[in-house]
C-alpha cells in the first residue's frame, strides 16, 4: 500500500533508530506510529532551519527560490521543491529509495542487531552508522573532502616552518592536497574542463598583476574570533599584496593605523608576533615596511569597537546585515573569549559575552539602512 511504497524507507529508518529490527521479532510499533514519527521529526527540523533563515512566515518560503538544488534529479525536484533549480541533475526518487534501504541493510547492521537483541535491557538502542562521509574517519567511510584533518596538518606544518626553501615545498604539499581531479574530485568544477579557443602567448610585462591583487580581500573576522596574532597576520599579508582585510565586527587596535611594522618597532609594539618573515633589525637588507591595518572595517548590530577613529581610518566600510556563518543566529562571542584586550578594543566588560542580535536591528528597514549609510559617510565621506 502507500504506507509500504512511499515510506518505507523512513519506517525502517525509524524502526532501526529506536529497536534493532529482526526477522523473528517486529519493530515494536505500527508502520502509521512509524510514518508519524518520521514526519514529526522532519517538521522539527525544517521550523529549525526556517527560523534560522530570518523569514518569519512559512507563506514566505512559497515559490521564494532562496536556495539552489545540487544532487537532485527533475522526477524529486518536480515532487518535491517544483520550480527550483538543479543543473547538474542527480538522484531520481528510485535512487533516493534505494539508497535509504542500503543505509539500514549494511553486512555490519545484522551483526549489530544480533548483539543488541541478547542485551536485558528492553529499550537499549544499538549506535547507528555514521553517515558524515568523510573519508577521513576511516577506510571506506565515504567522500573526500577539500577540508580535512590531513590538510589542516600540512598547513600547520607549513606556517610553522623558518626554512624558506622547506617552507615553500610544504605549502606546496598543502595547495597538492587541496587540488581535485576527475578521478578524485571535491567539486563540481573538478568535473568540467574549459573550452579553450586559439593559443595566444601573454608576456608577464602585459599583464597588470597589481589590478588583479587589489581585488583580493579576506572574508569578515572579527578580532576575538580570532586571536590577535592571526587577526593581524592577515592584514599584513593582504596589504603586502596589495590587498584588503576586513576587520569584522570587532573593532581594531588604533596601534595598527599609528604603528607601522619596522626593524625598530617589531620588539616593541609588535613583540607578540612570530616568524622570520618580518622585517629583521639585524638584518640589513630586510627594510621593510608592514602595516597591520584593515584596509575594511565592518559595522554590525552590536557597535563592537565602533569609534570615529575606527570608522575614520577605513577604505571601505561594509554594513553587517545578517550572520553569514550562522544564518538566524546572530554574532557570538563566548564570555571566557573576552579577555582584557579584546575588551578593551570591544569597548566591553571582560569575561561578559557579546552577542550582535538577528536579525540586526538598525536594518528593519530601508528607511533604517538609508540613515545608518548617511550617519557612515558623515564620518568617513572618502570610504
Amino acid at each position: 500500500g502507500p504506507e509500504q511504497d512511499g515510506h518505507g524507507p523512513q519506517k525502517k529508518a525509524k524502526a532501526k533508530a529506536s529497536s534493532p529490527p529482526s526477522s523473528s521479532s517486529s519493530p515494536g510499533f505500527s508502520a502509521s506510529t512509524a510514518v508519524k514519527n518520521v514526519r514529526s521529526a522532519m517538521d522539527a527540523g525544517l521550523l529549525k532551519v526556517l527560523s534560522k533563515m530570518g523569514i518569519a512566515e512559512l507563506a514566505s518560503y512559497h515559490g521564494a527560490q532562496i536556495f539552489e538544488i545540487v544532487g537532485l534529479g527533475k522526477d524529486v525536484v518536480d515532487v518535491a521543491f517544483r520550480g527550483t533549480a538543479s543543473r547538474v541533475g542527480g538522484l531520481s526518487l528510485e535512487d533516493v529509495e534505494a539508497e535509504t534501504r542500503a543505509f539500514v541493510s549494511k553486512p555490519d547492521a545484522g551483526a549489530c542487531a544480533e548483539r543488541s537483541s541478547s542485551l536485558t535491557a528492553v529499550n537499549k538502542a544499538f549506535k547507528l552508522e555514521n553517515y558524515a562521509f568523510i573519508a577521513a574517519l576511516g577506510p571506506d567511510k565515504g567522500e573526500i573532502h577539500g577540508n580535512s584533518p590531513q590538510v589542516a596538518k600540512l598547513l600547520h606544518a607549513a606556517v610553522r616552518e623558518d626554512d624558506p626553501v622547506a617552507r615553500e615545498a610544504r605549502y606546496r604539499d598543502f595547495v597538492d592536497a587541496l587540488k581535485g581531479d576527475r578521478d578524485r574530485p571535491l567539486a563540481l568544477r573538478d568535473l568540467v574542463d574549459f573550452r579553450r579557443g586559439a593559443e595566444t602567448t601573454v608576456g608577464s610585462s602585459d599583464v597588470d598583476t597589481s589590478a588583479i591583487l587589489r581585488r583580493f580581500v579576506t572574508g569578515g573576522m572579527s578580532l576575538g574570533a580570532l586571536s590577535r596574532e592571526t587577526h593581524e597576520t592577515l592584514a599584513i599579508a593582504m596589504n603586502r599584496v596589495g590587498g584588503a582585510s576586513n576587520s569584522g565586527e570587532g573593532g581594531e587596535d588604533p596601534l595598527r593605523d599609528s604603528t607601522p611594522i619596522t626593524a625598530e618597532t617589531r620588539d616593541t609594539h609588535w613583540s607578540h608576533l612570530r616568524g622570520a618573515s618580518l622585517p629583521d633589525a639585524r638584518d640589513s637588507e630586510a627594510q621593510q615596511t608592514d602595516s597591520a591595518r584593515s584596509k575594511i572595517r565592518q559595522v554590525a548590530s552590536g557597535r563592537f569597537g565602533v569609534t570615529t577613529e575606527y570608522l575614520a581610518s577605513a577604505e571601505q566600510l561594509e554594513i553587517k546585515v545578517a550572520q553569514g556563518a550562522k544564518p538566524g543566529e546572530g554574532g557570538q562571542l563566548p564570555g571566557p573569549k573576552v579577555d582584557e584586550y579584546i575588551s578593551t578594543i570591544r569597548l566591553t566588560t571582560k569575561g561578559v559575552t557579546l552577542i550582535s542580535p538577528p536579525p540586526h536591528h538598525d536594518v528593519y528597514s530601508i528607511e533604517d539602512l538609508a540613515q545608518l549609510i548617511f550617519d557612515l559617510k558623515s564620518v568617513n565621506p572618502t570610504a
